[in-house]
């Protein structure tokens, strides 16, 4: 390989995706040893693949000066194998060749990625494992993806394209991305829309006054978010968010047993609270899982909590425990959503003689026998990020930001925007 005074290559190759790196005659040898060997196993074949590489070289630097492209070596090699009587080898050099090719170009031809659908190709329909391609909607989703590729990876830079190809780098999201900006996770402001009402389709939501109705309401705002993104819908901490409506229940049974003239009023209310909150937790669970968006998908769900310190509060991160440690159905399967996210935080449950120390230990439990929840460290997750939240299904964490007009640092309501 003729190199200048500074070292580097003369001859430089341009790739497929228009990078230009130096020729390289081990990457000839190779590419002439994998034909050799196909059509002549057993051979002793180092010296003559060896002088074949040697005779695509020179005939290389004779033609092309400075530079060439990856497909004119190629000819050079297809020549070389001819004239020098190894057409056997050059046949099977062709063929990989073409074949490589056609795989390159029907990745964008959009009449390809369509019949790999039809014919049940398992690199199509099993692509995700939170579809069921078996449903209609599902396959129409699947269907509009394979159609979104093939211009998507047009639209992509060649060096970027090529690399998703190859497999060196896989273009996440490919069947939805390119297209439009679609965000990819985001954090839903619960809070906000539970509090303050919302509007969804043509219904004007007021703010619930129970749990039951809370947790039904966010039922609905986790299928409608999940069918306007293609990523994870997470709920930041959640035992907080739905405290409000818990109180509510309390309350409502404390008026109950008063009415009645119960002799212990606080006991009673207690109880039919802590029960409310159970059911609704349980409907919780097995509504995320029964969810289908409108892509004809799970969706895919996360749920951070453990930081209330009330009695509401701890009965809410008890119940949602419980429900992931009792299953499923008859036979106690373990649910796959929501992910849980249990926080750990100093001075309120890492310590036996803190508040909350008895939940961590359910918490620890749970994660022993259903493999959630994960574990959030409250004070390093400031540390590392500037704010405390859950985070986004694929775990990647938000960093801290403050509206510059409010000042207020603001979590919920964020989101990750699709590339």
């Amino acid at each position: 390989m003729e190199k200048n005074r500074g070292g580097e290559n003369l001859l430089q190759v341009r790739k497929r995706d228009d990078r230009e790196v130096g020729y390289d005659e081990g990457k000839v040898f190779h590419a002439i040893e994998k034909a050799y060997l196909k059509v002549r196993p057993g051979e002793d074949y180092f010296e003559t693949v060896e002088k074949l590489a040697k005779k695509v070289t020179k005939a290389v630097k004779e033609q092309y000066e400075n530079k060439v492209t990856v497909d004119e070596v190629q000819e050079v090699v297809k020549d070389v194998l001819l004239h020098t009587w190894n057409k056997d080898v050059a046949k099977e050099y062709i063929e990989y060749a073409t074949e490589r090719k056609t795989r390159r170009d029907s990745s964008m031809d959009l009449t390809v990625q369509i019949e790999k659908l039809l014919s049940g190709d398992k690199e199509v329909i099993n692509a995700n494992a939170n579809k069921d391609s078996k449903t209609f909607s599902t396959y129409r989703d699947l269907l509009a993806g394979q159609v979104s590729k093939a211009p998507g990876l047009k639209m992509l830079p060649k060096r970027v394209r090529y690399a998703h190809i190859r497999g060196d780098l896989h273009f996440h999201d490919l069947d939805y991305s390119p297209m439009l900006p679609y965000t990819n996770c985001c954090l839903v402001a619960l809070k906000e829309m539970l509090r303050d009402g919302f509007t969804m389709g043509n219904a004007v939501i007021e703010s619930p006054k129970s749990i039951q109705t809370a947790v039904a309401q966010t039922s609905q705002i986790v299928a409608n978010v999940a069918s306007s993104q293609f990523g994870g819908t997470s709920l930041n901490r959640l035992d907080e968010v739905l405290e409000p409506y818990a109180w509510l229940n309390y309350e409502k049974h404390l008026q109950t047993a008063e009415y009645y003239g119960y002799a212990d009023k606080e006991r009673y209310a207690r109880d039919l609270t802590k029960k409310d909150i159970y059911d609704s937790m349980q409907s919780f669970e097995y509504e995320v899982n029964t969810l289908y968006t409108s892509n004809g998908q799970t969706p895919f769900t996360t749920a951070s909590f453990g930081l209330s310190e009330s009695w509401v509060g701890k009965e809410i991160q008890k119940a949602i425990l419980n429900v992931r440690i009792n299953g499923l159905g008859k036979n106690h399967k373990t649910a796959i959503f929501p992910k849980l996210l249990f926080t750990l935080k100093d001075g309120l449950n890492l310590h036996p003689d803190e508040p909350n120390y008895d939940i961590k230990q359910l918490a620890l439990k749970c994660s022993s026998l259903r493999v959630y929840p994960d574990i959030l460290n409250y004070d390093t997750l400031i540390k590392l990020t500037g704010s405390f939240k859950g985070s986004m299904g694929c775990r990647s964490f938000l960093q801290g930001w403050v509206d510059p007009e409010t000042g207020k640092q603001v979590d919920d309501g964020r989101m990750n925007l699709g590339m």
